[in-house]
């Protein structure tokens, strides 16, 4: 569990930070971010498990990242959404479907074993 919610808000913490810093950390932490997100849903051996795991930690990820972020106070150097609160929404969006992904990889991989 507690990997669960820590690994999406340290990540998300590190991005939001790296966001006023350097952009190609910005984006390298973000895409480390998003291989995270299908291992979490690798761990469900239900599509529908792993959709719900990548909704809980692509909200955790958006919140902290914003949030951390703000704490900085830095200036963005990579192109934030207007309100930057959307931002938390594709976060959501793009967890669910990558946990929704690590699951259906689980599930084949199970079927062809």
């Amino acid at each position: 569990m507690a990997l669960a919610v820590g690994g999406p808000v340290v990540l998300g913490a590190l991005c939001g930070v790296a966001l006023g810093l350097s952009e190609p950390v910005y984006l390298g932490l973000s895409l480390l971010a998003a291989l995270g997100g299908v291992a979490a849903g690798f761990e469900h051996d239900r599509v529908r498990s792993g959709l719900v795991r990548g909704v809980v930690g692509g909200c955790l990820f958006g919140a902290a990242l914003l949030a951390a972020h703000a704490i900085a106070g830095t200036r963005p150097l990579a192109k934030l959404p207007e309100p930057p609160l959307v931002l938390v929404v594709i976060t959501t969006v793009i967890g669910a479907l990558l946990g929704a992904l690590g699951a259906r990889l689980r599930t084949g991989r199970q079927r062809a074993a």
